[in-house]
């Protein structure tokens, strides 16, 4: 495991890197490695946290067998190809069988995924799985549309470009009609 000094002399490195030796001596740079490390820990804090944790206070769904959909929760994750950010919303779902779960617990469960180093495909797909793992429900949905950084910031540099992934468990996979309800509920204007 590496030590906080270690990860501390591993940003001065970089920062040498990138303005040359004196970056290290420079007197906004000085406390720069400890904020990076410091920040750091915040921003990949779902290393530390465990989906069936979150996951486990769960209550009678007293017969609920519609959707229960938390739509919009924004979020910014990081790309694990260029740690760049990205960030937009999600749209998380579940059909509940028997159990259901807290309304933060989706959003929870969404930023144990975005704390980490991400790419987006596998940040959908990883969401989904925990609710159907966890929650056992009919049928689980997240649809998720960021912008990425490293496509604004470098490269093809488009600003206005919206990636959208969507992950299907269950009944929105297997069942058009689910899915079609699902889609007319996430269109649903705005409070």
């Amino acid at each position: 495991m590496t030590t906080k000094e270690e990860a501390h002399e591993a940003v001065r490195t970089l920062l040498a890197y990138l303005e040359g030796p004196e970056a290290v001596s420079r007197e906004g740079l000085l406390d720069t490695p400890k904020r990076v490390i410091e920040s750091w820990d915040e921003i990949f804090a779902g290393y530390n946290m465990d989906a069936s944790d979150l996951l486990q206070a769960t209550f009678n769904a007293e017969g609920y067998d519609g959707i229960v959909l938390l739509r919009n929760i924004e979020f910014t994750s990081t790309c694990e190809h260029h740690l760049q950010p990205f960030r937009g919303r999600a749209h998380v779902g579940y059909i509940p069988v028997e159990r259901i779960v807290g309304i933060s617990k989706l959003a929870r469960i969404l930023e144990l995924h975005a704390r980490r180093l991400q790419n987006q495909e596998r940040f959908t797909k990883g969401i989904a799985d925990e609710l159907v793992r966890e929650l056992q429900p009919l049928g689980a949905a997240v649809i998720i549309e960021a912008t990425h950084g490293c496509m604004q910031c470098r490269g093809v540099a488009k600003q206005q470009a919206i990636m959208t992934t969507s992950a299907m468990r269950g009944v929105f996979f297997d069942r058009p009609e689910a899915r079609a309800e699902l889609m007319q509920l996430i269109q649903q204007p705005n409070l």
